[in-house]
């Protein structure tokens, strides 16, 4: 099975170039006697920046490229030549791209914007040739300025997807469904939990020509915030929606204690997420009582009589049913100026450490030594004779 190309999360190792060194010169020329001194000062070592691409939608292109380091600056030469500037390394990444210090998982800093520039690790400055240090007093100074030394650390990348709506709800809600209905999106949909692995977006067309991005995550269960099932790795993904769209099953035992399980593990993962505008849609509407058997449930509640909070829209997305509804409610949400402003804290990750083994605390095992007289089997000698050995 090849592996999907979607890729949220990279580990990666970084070094800006070091700065060059200064020169230690005396210029020398015919018919210039004591020339003084002439050394050129170092080049600035390349930053490490990371640039927004709104082209990009995954991490993949850096799954393999592990190691990133900029080059070092160019020495400082004679008659104050400066030297070569290293060159910058330019990372790619996707709008959305949080940044955390590899070791201690403390946030750094994240891409919002296309064509955002943030420069992640500074170059090392170049040092100072010896021209600079010339006085009155001392008027051939005979040193030079060493450049400073290059910064390395680990980073890790977490890509939030950046959609207007997240669509919110236990395995085989009916999320991929609706996503494959309302857009062009063509996500995996099966009759068995987890069909969706990997984030999917889609962008839905609403009346006056207007649109706007939908994702659907894999489904969460109770337990995700402790990580069960897929747990958090991709509750992420919908930190940054405006709305968010929880799908209830009209054949659950209770579509009221559904919800709040899916919104008590929001709460866990980040509380921030309880101020973002929310709608419920119960789906599979178009079955009917009628049509219980075996293979389909049969409605166990009645829409009309449920208490929640929040506004509540029937729908089939195999029989059409509300989904224009849905849209338009959907969209005069995005529309209100509370819900165009998303900004959420990015608290520290925890960053496993590999624990080593002490060598001080480690015993050297002696190699054993086996003597002819405690073997129980009688060693045959006789291949040796001939070589040295006494009969």
């Amino acid at each position: 099975m090849s592996q999907p190309n979607f890729i949220d999360y990279v580990k990666i190792y970084c070094r800006s170039g070091k700065g060059g060194a200064g020169a230690m010169h005396l210029h020398r020329a015919k018919y210039v006697p004591k020339g003084g001194p002439d050394g050129g000062d170092g080049g600035r070592g390349g930053h490490i920046i990371l640039e927004g691409n709104r082209n990009l939608w995954t991490l993949l292109h850096l799954k393999y490229q592990k190691h990133i380091m900029a080059t070092d600056g160019g020495n400082g030469s004679k008659d104050r030549s400066t030297g070569k500037d290293g060159e910058d390394k330019i990372i790619q990444v996707p709008c959305g791209t949080v940044v955390y210090d590899g070791d201690t998982g403390e946030f750094l800093t994240e891409v919002k914007e296309h064509g955002e520039r943030i420069v992640l690790l500074k170059g090392g400055r170049g040092g100072l040739g010896n021209w600079h240090f010339k006085t009155a007093t001392n008027q051939t100074p005979r040193y030079a300025q060493p450049g400073e030394p290059a910064i390395e650390r680990n980073i890790i990348l977490q890509l939030k997807v950046l959609a207007d709506v997240g669509l919110v709800g236990f395995p085989n809600a009916g999320k991929s469904t609706l996503l494959s209905v309302v857009s062009a999106a063509k996500p995996e949909i099966a009759d068995y939990p987890f069909t969706t692995l990997t984030p999917q977006l889609g962008i839905v067309s609403v009346r006056d020509n207007q649109s706007f991005c939908m994702a659907d995550i894999p489904g969460i269960i109770e337990g995700a915030a402790e990580g069960k099932g897929l747990g958090l790795r991709f509750l992420r993904h919908i930190e940054r929606n405006a709305v968010l769209l929880f799908m209830v099953p009209i054949t659950s035992e209770d579509i009221v204690k559904e919800y709040h399980i899916l919104l008590a593990e929001l709460e866990k993962y980040n509380p921030e997420l309880l101020t973002k505008a929310r709608i419920l849609a119960v789906t599979k509407c178009d079955i009917e009582p009628d049509e219980a058997s075996e293979e389909v449930t049969a409605p166990k509640q009645s829409i009309d009589q449920l208490d929640i909070d929040i506004p509540v829209y029937k729908i089939s997305s195999v029989a059409g049913i509300g989904i224009q509804e849905l849209k338009d409610a959907l969209w005069a949400e995005l529309q209100k100026e509370q819900n165009r402003i998303i900004e959420i804290s990015h608290a520290p990750i925890e960053v496993k450490q590999i624990e080593r083994p002490d060598e001080s605390e480690t015993e050297e095992e002696e190699p054993e030594t086996i003597y002819l007289n405690e073997v129980d089997e009688e060693w045959d000698l006789s291949k040796y004779k001939g070589i040295g050995w006494d009969e």
